[in-house]
């Protein structure tokens, strides 16, 4: 039973990563989508009574569940108490991954898509085997979420300030996937970039087990 080669995704807000997520998923990938891990990890019990008992009862909702809208406000602006957001929030998002992982590698799944908004600056990249970037222009990204999350484009400068520059995350990925919009060509993209990445792993492990071989042999 091999463990699953992990690829993260990278790219900056609004370039539609879940798209691509699902397009490696119909190329037979799995998908971690931590947003949405983070989300339920968000709703349990232990981090409702959490986040009230930090930033009081004001970022619940009227459903009685925290607020991501208005935890946004308080984290966003503040670097340290996204720090202890993230700290609550992310080992529990781990462990949904490594489950994840499991059920996957039992069932024979070649590759898990990681689909982690902070990749690089929660240092989930160097749990990945590869690193995708989705190279789409900051106009098309903008237009994007301007339609459908209702930002201004100060509030997505201001987020994508709390990130690591969009040049630096391309820099730092070893494949990039360009995103024209059109889902028939990011299908076919994903499927022989998905095809290309599990190629190189295996000739990767290739080497290294022959390398292995070679010292054990001198």
């Amino acid at each position: 039973m091999s463990r699953p080669l992990l690829i993260g995704l990278a790219g900056g807000i609004g370039a539609g990563k879940s798209a691509v997520a699902e397009a490696f998923a119909r190329a037979g990938a799995w998908v971690s989508n931590s947003d949405a891990e983070a989300r339920a990890a968000l709703a349990s019990p232990a981090v409702r009574d959490t986040v009230v008992s930090w930033w009081g009862p004001g970022v619940l909702g009227t459903d009685g569940l925290p607020d991501r809208q208005k935890i946004a406000g308080v984290v966003f602006g503040d670097p340290e108490q996204r720090r202890r957001l993230e700290g609550r929030l992310h080992p529990m998002v781990h462990q949904a991954r490594a489950e994840m992982v499991r059920r996957a590698s039992a069932q024979g799944v070649a590759a898990v898509i990681v689909d982690a908004p902070l990749l690089f600056e929660a240092g989930v990249d160097t749990d990945c085997g590869a690193v995708v970037f989705e190279d789409v222009t900051r106009e098309r990204r903008l237009a994007r979420v301007l339609a459908s999350r209702g930002w201004t484009e100060e509030e997505f400068d201001r987020r994508e300030r709390a990130q690591l520059p969009v040049g630096e995350k391309r820099r730092r990925s070893g494949y990039v996937l360009h995103n024209s919009g059109d889902r028939a060509e990011m299908a076919a993209a994903a499927a022989e970039l998905l095809e290309r990445i599990t190629r190189d792993a295996q000739s990767a492990d290739s080497q290294r087990l022959g390398s292995r071989r070679n010292k054990e042999d001198a």
